[in-house]
């Protein structure tokens, strides 16, 4: 079914979270080209911040489960990295850097504890060098696999055999996009729909995209670099980093609702929404919810419920001033 401008209609599906808090986040060392040791780090806004992407979350309908953080890991905050979840089967990473190691062995022992949350089956340690959803977009039948700089062909393999999907291998040439998920978003994992920059990739990956992918939304330099393919998208919610203005321009204008959410301080540990967030992709028994259908395109000026409430916090997060701004709603009881 298309809606009014000529897109499907989008529609949410409730979405299961593992994230961290970043308790012990900090920029200690230098592992990739946003990481600075000698810049500052404010911490109480860098707990506020992710507080609000995880109420984000939860306010529409999604679940979050919390992974306790441990002094001396302080990117443990970007859980995406730690393993990837597909059908109920689990590929933890292999990291390859020394430095977030010991990571690797906490995410592997949770899936191990709650594989029963989502019809795991068992957790397969992994061979080759993986940065798990760093590196790894899930579609409705395939994976899209970066190489280059951090994940290793080989390890495509390891999830391909784990999964039984196809695995498309694609590589990553720009430095400061060093994983697949700073340079390509999965905007609706049922219809294939993505987002992606193309001078990210070498000539080959492009080609590889551009026919796979003719509808896809191609973002801006300018959107890459502030880290705005760095998203979560549940169908039709898009959680976006909010200085990626022009790429959320086009989501809202193809159907999505996008929702900005300031992460600027984990930004500056080469991270943004997807870093934080590992998503648990069930059994294939366990059956898909909707929670919601596309809203009106911002050109519509017509009132209507909202289809979740935001929650009152203490401080007016950006997501919540810019769905407010952005789609007429008023949340109700909260003042700013």
């Amino acid at each position: 079914m298309l809606n009014h401008a000529g897109h499907p209609v989008r529609r949410a599906k409730l979405r299961h979270y593992l994230m961290c808090p970043p308790t012990y986040f900090d920029v200690a060392y230098s592992i990739n080209p946003w990481m600075d040791p000698s810049g500052h780090i404010d911490h109480a806004l860098a707990v506020r911040q992710w507080s609000g992407l995880v109420d984000a979350y939860r306010s529409t309908g999604h679940r979050v489960d919390l992974l306790e953080p441990l002094p001396g890991l302080p990117d443990m905050v970007f859980a995406a990295n730690g393993a990837t979840v597909v059908d109920g089967c689990t590929l933890p990473a292999k990291f390859a850097n020394p430095e977030r190691e010991a990571e690797a062995a906490i995410h592997t022992e949770w899936h191990q504890r709650n594989g029963i949350l989502y019809g795991g089956g068992a957790v397969q340690p992994a061979v080759a060098v993986n940065e798990a959803e760093g590196d790894f977009a899930v579609l409705s039948r395939s994976i899209l696999a970066g190489y280059g700089f951090r994940t290793t062909p080989e390890a495509h393999r390891e999830l391909a055999t784990l999964t039984g999907r196809e695995v498309i291998s694609l590589e990553l040439v720009d430095p400061r996009l060093f994983h697949l998920d700073l340079a390509l978003a999965v905007l609706d994992d049922e219809r294939d729909h993505i987002a992606y920059y193309p001078d990210a990739f070498s000539k080959g990956s492009r080609r590889l995209l551009a026919g796979l992918f003719p509808d896809a939304l191609i973002a801006s330099e300018l959107d890459a670099y502030a880290f705005g393919l760095n998203t979560v998208s549940d169908g039709l919610h898009v959680f976006i980093p909010a200085g990626a203005r022009q790429l959320r321009e086009g989501l809202a204008a193809a159907g999505y609702w996008p929702i900005s959410v300031d992460l600027s301080e984990l930004i500056k540990g080469g991270g943004g929404v997807k870093c934080c967030t590992q998503e648990i992709r069930p059994a294939r028994n366990t059956r898909a919810t909707s929670v919601g259908l596309a809203p009106l395109l911002p050109d519509e000026r017509v009132e209507r419920p909202a289809p979740f409430r935001l929650r009152a916090s203490e401080e007016d997060s950006s997501f919540q001033r810019d769905v407010r701004e952005e789609h007429h709603i008023r949340r109700a009881g909260a003042s700013s």
